[in-house]
């Protein structure tokens, strides 16, 4: 990829996502990645560098691109732009070496393949009006959100009932959200620097049930204790611990397939010289590498702002859609999502042509799933955390290669 101007519009969101495009590209031999330190042999190609997105403007600024060739055809495969959330979080440490990129730090130098890597076969709805309406050269053919959020109120309140319904808070507790301070009023007097003395009360009584044991981005898995929390660093501490956006860091490993100490390889590995000389990387007015940066500085208040009329309009005018969901995560629990997603539907007119049914890998339950009009798709994953190519990556693959397929998901 050549270094070119590039317009992209950055809301904040707290999800993963990603859009799917048609674009033929002209990779230029100076961003290429001979090989990254301590990889395997690989079959595809890599390229990393920047690209310039205002060259208009004295201060010329750019963004890290990291790019991988799908393994087989790749000048006949659609192209997958990703963006984390956080906010101000890293696509490719949190995205590419976390969460569905080909490779992982295993922690002693080297580098293993990712057995579901994506190349095998709040950022989003904005970047998608914004290619539509700039008359870019591309072809922009879907896009997908994972554990999006779309509406503050709905999202960030589908909390109380969720940490409830799991047993995480009492009967108390639940009542405390429901009628005195609900985790939406919380958040927005918390980004302010105002947080009242009754809402400071019930975030007590409620971070005392949860507990820093209880990992909020997957209720179900066991968790290492945190040792560095990566986000909302900036919000009164009285809070912080209850939401855990991204994944805490610790020097233990818990479940079967999930390395909790993950992070913590990741960070080590894009700090070594060698790997940021392979990938092309400078790092300006920074010492060091991290996975999610305060020096983007958000407006946190741009949480509050709803995407649900932008993703409406883009559905309207011919884009395909899928968000999903993991059913673990407490962070932007699915029930909300699957709530709003049903009334844009009917908002717009679309008639259910999937009624809602399981959805399999495999021979297991995957997950649930219901699709409007065949163009507006709603897909919870059965164990899925708020990175669902983590906590369920053999899922979340068929997930994948489904949308880029344009087929409905497994129904055996």
């Amino acid at each position: 990829m050549q270094s070119q101007p590039w317009i992209v519009m950055v809301i904040i969101l707290t999800s993963l996502l990603h859009i799917v495009l048609s674009v033929e590209s002209d990779l230029s031999n100076g961003d290429k990645v001979l090989s990254l330190p301590g990889q395997p042999e690989v079959s595809f190609q890599q390229y990393a560098g920047y690209v310039l997105v205002n060259s208009r403007m004295r201060a010329r600024r750019a963004l890290f691109y990291y790019f991988v060739e799908a393994e087989t055809e790749p000048a006949s495969k659609p192209l997958v732009l990703w963006f984390n959330g956080g906010p101000g979080c890293s696509s490719v440490g949190l995205g590419a070496f976390f969460s569905h990129g080909p490779f992982k730090p295993s922690g002693s130098g080297t580098l293993i393949k990712n057995e579901y890597s994506w190349n095998k076969g709040h950022y989003v709805p904005q970047l998608a009006q914004l290619i539509i309406q700039s008359k870019i050269n591309l072809t922009l053919k879907g896009m997908a959100m994972g554990n999006p959020l779309f509406e503050f109120g709905n999202d960030f309140n589908g909390q109380d009932e969720y940490y409830w319904s799991r047993g995480l808070i009492s009967d108390n507790s639940y009542k405390l959200l429901s009628t005195v301070c609900n985790t939406s009023t919380l958040l927005s007097q918390a980004f302010r620097g105002n947080l009242s003395e009754v809402c400071a009360s019930v975030n007590t009584e409620v971070s005392k049930e949860l507990t820093l044991s209880i990992d909020t981005n997957n209720v179900q898995e066991d968790v290492c204790v945190p040792t560095t929390q990566l986000h909302l660093q900036n919000l009164n501490p009285e809070i912080s611990s209850r939401f855990q956006l991204q994944p805490s860091l610790d020097q233990q490993k818990v479940a079967a397939n999930i390395d909790a100490c993950l992070p913590l390889k990741i960070v080590a590995y894009l700090n070594r010289t060698d790997v940021q000389t392979a990938l092309h990387a400078k790092l300006v007015g920074v010492t060091e590498w991290t996975p999610c940066s305060k020096f983007l500085n958000y407006n946190l208040l741009e949480l509050e702002k709803s995407t649900t009329q932008l993703l409406g309009s883009l559905v309207k005018s011919g884009i395909s859609a899928m968000v999903y969901s993991g059913d673990a995560d407490a962070i932007i629990p699915f029930t909300g999502t699957r709530t709003l997603i049903d009334g844009l539907a009917k908002e717009l007119g679309l008639n259910v042509t999937v009624p809602y049914r399981a959805w399999f890998e495999g021979k297991q339950v995957a997950g649930w799933t219901q699709v409007y009009g065949d163009i507006l798709t709603f897909a919870s994953v059965r164990g899925g955390g708020h990175s669902t190519p983590v906590t369920q990556p053999e899922r979340s693959l068929a997930l994948f290669k489904a949308f880029l397929e344009g087929k409905p998901l497994a129904e055996s």
